[in-house]
């Protein structure tokens, strides 16, 4: 068992935290420790005594956001109409992305060192794909679209509310709107083209793109 901190030591933790948590939300997690202690205004070796890796503090500060997440996916499958519970856990995922670059970078990104999101996206992921196949039986949602299809979709929204945030942060709001009707059963829809991508293409994907940003 941890023993508990020092009450000066839980400042300075608490501290790297609030720290860490802002710059991710602004910058997205492709920050360094030393940027995290430069915002905390305490040294380096205090970050690298509570955090002795980034992705410690990754998890450390995402964990709980996960968790919000997993609430709201659990809250959506208790919507009476499947759309609308579609529609719901959506809008609050992408609402939260909009609200912190950090976040989107966790939902699109790889879980490597992150062993705490890791067991988080495992508990959520079941219940993101009873929403989107209760939204499918209920004739809804488009029959020809797959649980793997919203990562794309969410990158989309995700890096249309970047471009936006500097004029008009709401504005991904008419996006996601967009892409809803593109993912509502139609009698005059197109055929999709391509295929939804294998969990394991999904993997990959985001590996190459988190090597793209180092």
């Amino acid at each position: 068992m941890k023993k508990p901190l020092r009450a000066d030591a839980e400042r300075n933790r608490r501290r790297i935290v609030d720290a860490a948590r802002e710059l991710f939300a602004s910058r997205g997690i492709d920050i360094t420790l030393d940027d995290v202690a430069a915002h905390a205004k305490v040294g380096v070796g205090t970050v690298y005594r509570r955090f002795s890796c980034k992705e410690e503090l990754i998890d450390g500060v995402f964990e709980q956001r996960l968790e919000d997440m997993l609430a709201c996916a659990e809250e959506s499958l208790l919507v009476e109409d499947p759309w609308d519970g579609l529609v719901t856990f959506l809008a609050r995922l992408f609402e939260a992305i909009s609200a912190d670059k950090g976040l989107g970078d966790v939902v699109l990104g790889t879980d490597e060192g992150c062993n705490g999101i890791a067991k988080m996206r495992e508990r959520i992921e079941p219940f993101v794909e009873r929403i989107v196949v209760r939204a499918k039986d209920s004739g809804r949602l488009r029959a020809d679209v797959e649980v793997n299809d919203l990562f794309p979709l969410i990158g989309m929204v995700s890096a249309a509310s970047e471009f936006m945030g500097c004029v008009e942060p709401a504005n991904w709001k008419r996006y996601f709107a967009i892409v809803m009707d593109g993912l509502r059963a139609d009698s005059g829809m197109s055929t999709l083209p391509g295929r939804a991508l294998t969990t394991d293409e999904i993997t990959t994907a985001k590996a190459e793109m988190h090597r793209r940003r180092r």
